[in-house]
């Protein structure tokens, strides 16, 4: 093992122990999910820096399987999350999350 691969593994390292701290500290909702989030952008490079030091092909369905659980994750908080934010009603029954056109199209249909 070289310098330079121990020198990645372990800021890799160090990245991952200080994204399990906000895991677990929070304090809200949003600071975990993005933690979380952050935790798993962190595996996916190890693993590339792995798959990169020792030229091991057979790991990257693997590493393409994590980004997208990465990916499909921050995504589907981030409209859950965008969702609750917007939701409340006006006096008119209109909901304030969609645009004056995208209701239109909807009163059509």
């Amino acid at each position: 093992m070289t310098v330079v691969s121990a020198a990645l593994y372990a800021l890799i390292g160090g990245g991952a122990l200080l994204a399990l701290v906000r895991l677990v500290r929070g304090p809200s909702l949003l600071d975990r999910v993005v933690a979380t989030d952050t935790l798993l952008v962190i595996i996916s490079a190890g693993i590339a820096v792995h798959v990169a030091l020792v030229r091991d092909p057979t790991l990257v369905p693997v590493l393409v399987v994590v980004s997208l659980l990465a990916f499909v994750g921050s995504v589907s908080v981030a409209r859950y999350v965008g969702g609750m934010l917007l939701r409340s009603r006006t006096g008119d029954g209109r909901d304030l999350g969609l645009p004056v056109a995208a209701e239109e199209r909807e009163g059509r249909s």
